[in-house]
């Protein structure tokens, strides 16, 4: 846990932020719809005094706080988008929008990041600009990527930036990254197989789309175990296949969908091609016709070295249990845009609860000063330089 003086400094600010994380989660906004949420951290960065800009990305927000003669420059950011999922449970501050959930943490990223805005906004001690980047549209519509393309490091210039998310899987009090890939790419596809439809005790007047379709499936996933080294990690899973209404008809389509997980890129593009050329081939085979729609939506999110290292160094110096992680996590996370604009790293933040996703899933307040603090060492780290 954390050290009696970083604990000391925060201490105050702990109630309201657990107020204000609790009122987020009861209050879930989608990506890009984070106006209220947006609203209310830009309402709180000006309350203390820096310099605030709203509508970065959509509904992304950045605040910035400079100190004295330094020239360097940091950015923080914390995602703030909650999932199209029903929440379970019982709590007083359930989400009062079925169907929205903050089942992923983001808004207790949102209220670390405004904690640590609040500490170093009235403490001495650092030079140079601190940018609290607020992203909206994580979840699969990369607000990142929407950020940055609005000119985020041109107008907000950082020497480096970092992230954290929140991680169940490790104890609360324990940190973790690694450098080079820490989460996968993430790549959807999605194939259309074309017969011609016919009565099912005919089926040979009519390229069976079911039977291609099946065939196609278990060729995919051929691809990771016989295409790819084996000392290079990766995972393609067919996710959904539809087709046909009744018993005694052949469809005339059947629809595929899937993803691909992978931190290489070179790895990347063997698998998309090797997608295309099993289905061309099957599409052959079969008499069939077989159409590929392959999309990249996020790259693999690759910490830089030194700033790995940094990122592990704030963690301890705040008393986080730290380690290296052992292995990347094929989950996927749009800040590797960020990161492949500039230098950074991404932290796991140990917090013990439910899974990811899971429409039970509530972030541990528990953890929000760890956070707090580490994105407080973070920035004085990061502009000692």
């Amino acid at each position: 846990m954390l050290n009696a003086g970083p604990a000391q400094e925060i201490a105050d600010l702990v109630p309201d932020l657990v107020a204000l994380r609790r009122d987020l989660h009861a209050n879930p906004e989608l990506a890009f719809q984070e106006h209220r949420t947006a609203g209310i951290v830009a309402a709180a960065l000006r309350e203390l005094g820096l310099e605030v800009h709203e509508g970065i990305g959509g509904t992304g927000v950045v605040g910035v706080l400079r100190r004295g003669a330094g020239t360097r420059s940091v950015g923080l950011r914390a995602d703030m988008d909650a999932l199209p999922i029903m929440e379970q449970g019982d709590r007083p501050y359930i989400s009062r929008f079925p169907g929205v959930h903050h089942g992923c943490g983001h808004d207790g990223h949102t209220a670390m990041l405004l904690g640590a805005a609040r500490h170093l906004a009235r403490s001495p001690g650092f030079q140079g600009t601190v940018n609290f980047i607020f992203q909206p549209a994580e979840e699969g519509r990369g607000g990142a990527r929407a950020m940055v393309q609005d000119g985020l490091f041109d107008r907000f210039p950082c020497d480096a930036v970092f992230a954290l998310h929140n991680w169940p899987e490790l104890p609360a009090g324990a940190a973790q990254t690694r450098p080079g890939p820490i989460m996968a790419a993430a790549d959807r596809f999605d194939i259309v197989v074309r017969g011609k439809g016919g009565h099912a005790a005919q089926p040979h007047r009519t390229p069976d789309a079911v039977l291609a379709a099946s065939e196609l499936v278990t060729q995919l996933h051929t691809i990771t175990s016989r295409r790819i080294p084996p000392t290079e990690n990766a995972v393609l899973s067919v996710t959904r296949i539809s087709g046909g209404q009744s018993h005694n008809v052949l469809p005339s389509a059947v629809e595929l969908t899937g993803t691909v997980r992978s931190f290489d890129a070179g790895v990347q593009d063997a698998i998309e091609t090797a997608v295309r050329q099993i289905a061309q081939g099957t599409a052959q085979a079969t008499g069939t016709e077989i159409e590929v729609a392959y999309v990249r939506y996020y790259p693999a999110t690759l910490n830089t070295p030194e700033e790995a290292d940094l990122a592990l160094r704030a963690a301890q110096a705040v008393g986080l249990q730290t380690g290296v992680a052992p292995s990347p996590a094929f989950t996927s996370e749009d800040f590797a845009f960020m990161l492949q604009a500039r230098p950074g790293a991404y932290l796991w933040l140990g917090q013990r609860s439910a899974p990811l996703h899971h429409p039970s899933y509530d972030f541990n307040d528990d953890v929000l000063p760890l956070g707090l603090a580490w994105f407080v060492k973070v920035a004085r780290l990061a502009l000692a330089g």
